[in-house]
């Protein structure tokens, strides 16, 4: 498996017609949410990857200070096949290009309410009440790296 990290303005058209195609399957079709799932952050983000011979096998975008929230952030977390480890690996990744591109002291993100203990697993601390977002439960969660 191998971690692809590129910035947006290093994406060629294939890649990212690829992320907009999984990322459309998985939250708008799969989870049946109907929202612009493309959106102004994507260009300021560095999108990141999990690849093997099939394709895309996990993917998240991380965002700068003031793109989103305050602090840096990430999103968008897919695992294609869930329960192997990949969705950890993906969340790893987040991290580690928010700490090294953008120089993070802190991460905010908006997780699905279900994936909690994924992102508790790495030292996230919810910093909100449940709230609905596109229909779907989140809560926001904040990590402290220094």
């Amino acid at each position: 498996m191998e971690l692809v990290v590129k910035h947006f303005s290093e994406l060629s058209a294939e890649e990212l017609f690829e992320i907009y195609k999984l990322r459309v399957s998985v939250f708008v079709v799969e989870q049946k949410c109907f929202y612009q799932e493309v959106d102004d952050a994507d260009p300021l983000a560095y999108h990141i990857w999990l690849k093997d011979e099939g394709g895309m096998e996990a993917y998240a975008r991380v965002l700068p200070q003031g793109a989103v929230f305050p602090a840096a952030s990430f999103g968008r977390v897919i695992a294609v096949k869930r329960r192997c480890g990949l969705g950890s690996q993906i969340v790893e990744a987040a991290i580690h290009t928010a700490k090294t591109k953008f120089h993070a002291e802190q991460i905010t993100i908006e997780a699905q309410t279900y994936a909690r203990s994924l992102y508790e697993k790495y030292g996230f601390r919810q910093t909100s009440e449940e709230f609905l977002e596109d229909g779907v439960p989140h809560i926001q969660m904040q990590l402290r790296l220094c």
